[in-house]
């Protein structure tokens, strides 16, 4: 455990050193949240403000996008995927097999580091960010709803990074996988609700979507802080994203054992 703790503390100092590039991240990120806030403002004007959209009134909507910029700053994998998939094609992971060092659990303590120092440089802007639009703050219905949100936000967190882990192991097959990441990447912004609440969506169309992992990614943590989640639904949703994670592991372990079998030591 000592081992993974050290990995931990030389991630979050190695990482305090792209401190400016964390920064620029967070404020270009921005620009497209500020998109989607004007369309949504644009749409509900035109009915005069009132009504709703997919359940979703002006405020709840509003404030359903700078969740979905709190939520990203927590849990989102930044390059991790090409780290690894780099690790692999330059020889660097020979030294895992060598040594009592778990890759796996090493690069989660470096998710974890990454993520440590992100939400310490993206803190002071998200806090200005949310502070411009206060009024349309809305706090979880209970103190009971917040710790079940925390919960699913950690969930969510290794969701993302065991699936983006399980992704890399594509190196072990192939020279380049860029294009892999993209497109899973661009389903992703689509299926987990970057771009827009999925109940807007036609209700067979989510129904398909929450038999995949992506609504775990963001949406559904997003639903149990609005609320709009609660009892039986609650409960099971937290079971299926918790199962996913448990499938996401056990398949990026898969990845991992098959890719080795094949793995030539070369470089590192």
């Amino acid at each position: 455990m000592k081992k993974y703790l050290h990995v931990i503390n030389v991630g979050f100092q190695n990482n305090l050193q792209y401190r400016f590039n964390y920064l620029t991240r967070t404020l270009f990120s921005f620009i497209p949240l500020f998109a989607m806030l004007s369309l949504w403002r644009t749409i509900y004007g035109g009915a005069g403000g009132a009504g709703d959209h997919g359940g979703f009134s002006q405020s709840q909507m509003i404030f359903y996008y700078l969740l979905v910029a709190v939520v990203d700053v927590f849990t989102a994998v930044n390059e991790d995927d090409w780290q690894i998939a780099a690790d692999i094609r330059e020889g660097n992971i020979n030294q895992f097999l060598l040594k009592p060092v778990d890759y796996l659990w090493y690069r989660l303590c470096l998710f974890v580091s990454g993520r440590l120092a992100f939400v310490l440089m993206a803190a002071l802007p998200l806090a200005v960010f949310i502070f411009c639009f206060r009024q349309y703050f809305l706090p979880p219905p209970d103190v009971f709803t917040f710790g079940i949100f925390l919960a699913s936000l950690v969930l969510t967190a290794l969701l993302q990074f065991f699936i983006s882990y399980a992704m890399a192991m594509l190196a072990f097959w192939l020279l380049e996988i860029s294009t892999f990441i993209f497109i899973l990447y661009a389903f992703e912004y689509l299926a987990s609700g970057h771009l827009f609440p999925l109940d807007v969506l036609p209700s067979a169309l989510k129904g398909i979507l929450f038999a995949t992992p992506f609504p775990y990614q963001l949406y559904f943590p997003i639903q149990i802080y609005m609320g709009k989640v609660a009892g039986v639904g609650l409960a099971l949703g937290l079971v299926t994203q918790f199962l996913w994670v448990v499938v996401a592991y056990g398949f990026a372990r898969f990845m991992w054992r098959r890719g080795v079998r094949k793995y030539s030591a070369f470089g590192g």
